[in-house]
């Protein structure tokens, strides 16, 4: 996936929305390049579990670097349906490839997706410049 396909959260998450079996939809998520870069030399990962129930915008795992640990949120709600098993044991795939092998979660979402407080790529982009990055 490109930047550009994807909608991003005030807190540097992003999520591809697809249609899922069912009729229900499902978000891939994970952290932006700027949030990857900002972190700096990461050295942990707590992933959701498979089942946990989420809510936009509350914390379902975190991050750590060298410099701080950051808790990342659910852009939507819903169910964890899968996580990257491999990317606790390869975080350079974050650095790497953020918005392609180094997703964190997939979630089944509950009900119909409210994107309205997300932003494009363009738009992230503004916020990112604006934060002095």
């Amino acid at each position: 996936m490109t930047p550009d396909q994807l909608l991003f959260a005030k807190t540097h998450e992003w999520i591809h929305v697809e249609p899922g079996s069912g009729g229900n939809k499902t978000a891939t998520v994970g952290i932006s390049a700027f949030a990857v870069e900002a972190l700096t030399d990461l050295v942990y990962l707590q992933l959701p579990k498979v089942g946990a129930q989420v809510k936009a915008g509350e914390s379902f795992g975190e991050i750590e670097s060298v410099k701080a640990v950051s808790d990342f949120y659910s852009p939507v709600d819903g169910e964890v349906i899968a996580v990257n098993d491999s990317l606790p044991g390869k975080l350079e795939q974050l650095h790497d490839d953020p918005y392609g092998a180094g997703w964190i979660a997939k979630i089944k979402i509950s009900g119909e997706p409210d994107t309205s407080g997300l932003m494009n790529y363009a738009a992230y982009q503004k916020q990112c410049e604006e934060e002095g990055h």
